[in-house]
């Protein structure tokens, strides 16, 4: 079996962290494990969740790639807050949730 990921990003709002992943990744958590959770599956057996967590919220981050970076953003329900291209080509665009938390997506 192909490794599974588990992204978290630590909140302090749950409910407001829930709509703007929401927003980004167009569509709704594909379960709610527990009353300080939700998590969003972006791909086969790749998760991405929000943990109510407000001692530590704001410090998380992850990036993640895709082969079609162009159709992400064209279907995001926001606009990154910052992009970046590299020497090689690569493109990341970066959000960030209401804590301050970093979500990468990259591509070529």
């Amino acid at each position: 079996m192909p490794p599974a990921l588990f992204a978290g990003f630590r909140v302090s709002d749950l409910e407001a962290a829930v709509a703007w992943f929401t927003r980004l990744l167009g569509a709704e958590p594909v379960m709610r494990p527990n009353d300080d959770e939700a998590v969003w599956e972006i791909a086969e057996d790749r998760f991405v969740y929000v943990e109510l967590s407000p001692g530590r919220a704001g410090h998380s981050h992850a990036t993640v790639f895709l082969d079609d970076l162009d159709g992400f953003l064209t279907s995001a329900g926001m606009a990154p807050t910052t992009t970046e291209t590299y020497e090689n080509g690569v493109r990341k665009a970066i959000f960030r949730d209401p804590d301050g938390n970093e979500f990468g997506v990259g591509g070529m």
